[in-house]
């Protein structure tokens, strides 16, 4: 990956401020890997070969049931879909890596040029199609992404990350057609990061070190450096992940991690970070599971009648047709299929 040369100083790594926790004690069903089919697969991506990402949820409040998803393609174009999965719109000649959505506003980290740049759109909710609102050069070679709608200020901003760990916080203003972005902050972790997911009601920012755990941060730009350790990843930390720590998800009371290494994903308590156990995307009637996923994405909100109590989506890294391996794409999981720990539902969080 291309990382720009001539940046600005970055600070030095920040201070741990907890360990790992500790596996919970009586406790054995967490230990076990729960399953769950999906019951939605999209389109496969235009691109073959390692090219979907991640995905972003973007919700109709007129029309729940006509909420979308939009999808990563890094090779070459960002995609839209309807909850049954049929494309809806391919914006193309991009090169996306993660995106993230808040209200109408829909940003993607493109490193395809030697800085990278933050491509910011505007939905039309009447038509659900993607407009162009900027394209913003970043500091940090803009390669993961996530938003943040600050509950103290009402302020919007975006963060992309880089493969060298760094970090950019980037305050958005939106007004009428037009967007404008400053950058607020700039801080390091590094090594190679890229999933992040920020907490809109408890100001926590969670970033992925890939190789080596999941860490919280504060989401305000005055947040300082401190920083807390979630979950190692093994095998070079002690933890529940296995590396690589991929895309990062909330919903209702939990936190989601995608652990690559082991084909699953680990879930926590949402405001206290418990480890709560783990389950995969399994093979579910016509559609298969998610194996090697990157981007991860799910909401609590009820999503219609095919998602009455939200949604998971995952990014599948070998998407199994039959007796072949089609062009990647992204499988979509009733959230209420997700129980853990097991005989519990995700509380539905404000």
């Amino acid at each position: 990956m291309r990382i720009a040369a001539g940046l600005m100083t970055v600070v030095a790594v920040a201070v741990v401020s907890s360990s790992v926790p500790a596996e919970p004690r009586g406790a054995a069903a967490q230990n076990t890997v729960a399953t769950a089919g999906a019951t939605v697969e999209t389109e496969p991506v235009a691109h073959s070969g390692d090219a979907a990402d991640d995905p972003a949820i973007w919700f109709d409040p007129a029309d729940a049931a006509r909420s979308m998803v939009i999808g990563a393609d890094k090779k070459g174009a960002l995609e839209t879909y309807d909850l049954t999965g049929k494309r809806l719109q391919r914006i193309p000649d991009v090169y996306p890596n993660n995106v993230d959505v808040r209200d109408n506003v829909v940003v993607a980290a493109d490193d395809d040029t030697d800085e990278g740049v933050l491509r910011i759109y505007l939905v039309d909710p009447k038509t659900r199609r993607l407009r162009s609102a900027a394209t913003v050069p970043t500091t940090v070679t803009a390669h993961g992404l996530c938003m943040y709608r600050s509950p103290k200020t009402d302020k919007l901003y975006a963060f992309p990350n880089a493969v060298s760990g760094r970090v950019e916080q980037w305050e958005l203003t939106v007004r009428g057609s037009r967007v404008t972005a400053k950058s607020v902050r700039l801080f390091n972790l590094g090594r190679a990061v890229e999933g992040c997911v920020a907490d809109d009601a408890s100001g926590a920012l969670y970033i992925g070190e890939e190789k080596v755990g999941l860490w919280r941060y504060g989401a305000e730009p005055d947040a300082g450096r401190t920083r807390t350790l979630v979950d190692g990843a093994k095998p070079e930390r002690e933890g529940h992940i296995q590396a690589d720590v991929e895309g990062l998800a909330i919903a209702g009371d939990r936190l989601y991690a995608s652990s690559q290494g082991s084909s699953d994903y680990t879930v926590y308590g949402r405001m206290d970070n418990k480890y709560l156990g783990r389950f995969r995307v399994a093979n579910s009637g016509g559609v298969d599971g998610c194996q090697d996923t990157d981007g991860i994405e799910a909401t609590s909100r009820p999503l219609g009648t095919a998602f009455p109590t939200g949604l998971f989506i995952c990014q599948d890294g070998y998407n199994v047709q039959g007796s072949t391996v089609a062009r990647q794409n992204f499988k979509f999981v009733p959230l209420d299929r997700v129980v853990l720990p097991i005989g519990t539902q995700p509380v539905p969080y404000p």
